[in-house]
């Protein structure tokens, strides 16, 4: 088996946790939507969001135009905060995890689908995520997952060969691409889930590093 050298991470479900229900209410609350009708008009543009198309006041633009709406100052803003609020619960476990395999001289990245707004917000947030080595946010390439193109930058932003990284997301076809571009892939779904995967698939030492290091 190739030996990792670095681990790439999704942000939204690994590095985060579930979206937050309170700021998921607010922006329903706000666009006076319930929640079938929210769930389909918040993806309906997401693509284009995170792909850089367009930018977050657009994309909450078109979001309000499709439900025959405008939005004030105001409410954009609110909108904007509280879409940052959805997706900032952090999964400390592997946030913690980053953080040792970092002690261990181990590289890790973070390659996610965000739009401009959202990275900002994050970035604000969480000073941790200054102590990755490399990141790729799907807005500032015009391109996303699982476009096979930005794994490929994502592993020559970390130096490292594709089939030395291991990649982890919470979606298959991510997890999927991952693996075309030809590195090592884990899907999580929980963190006792992706544990066990970790160890099933024979990198279980790799949980943790700074003991295997020593």
């Amino acid at each position: 088996m190739t030996a990792i050298k670095a681990v790439l991470f999704d942000y939204g479900r690994v590095l985060s946790g579930p979206p937050d229900p309170a700021a998921r209410e607010e922006m329903k609350q706000i666009l006076g939507v319930d929640e079938e009708r929210f769930r389909t008009i918040y993806w309906k543009h997401r693509d284009d969001y995170d792909r850089g198309t367009l930018k977050s006041v657009a994309y909450w633009e078109n979001v309000a135009r499709d439900l025959h709406q405008t939005l004030d100052a105001k409410k954009l803003n609110a909108l904007i905060e509280a879409d940052r609020a959805l997706w900032t619960q952090p999964n400390h476990a592997m946030i913690d995890w980053a953080a040792a395999l970092q002690r261990a001289g181990i590289q890790t990245g973070v390659l996610s689908n965000m739009g401009d707004a959202m990275e900002a917000g994050i970035v604000a947030r969480f000073p941790w995520l200054a102590e990755f080595n490399h990141k790729t946010f799907s807005h500032r390439l015009g391109m996303a997952k699982p476009d096979a193109a930005i794994y490929r930058h994502a592993a020559e932003g970390l130096g490292v060969p594709a089939d030395e990284i291991l990649f982890v997301d919470d979606l298959e076809e991510n997890v999927a691409a991952a693996r075309a571009a030809g590195m090592n892939a884990i899907q999580y779904s929980s963190q006792e889930q992706f544990e066990s995967a970790m160890r099933t698939a024979g990198w279980g030492p790799l949980l943790t590093p700074a003991t295997t290091a020593a």
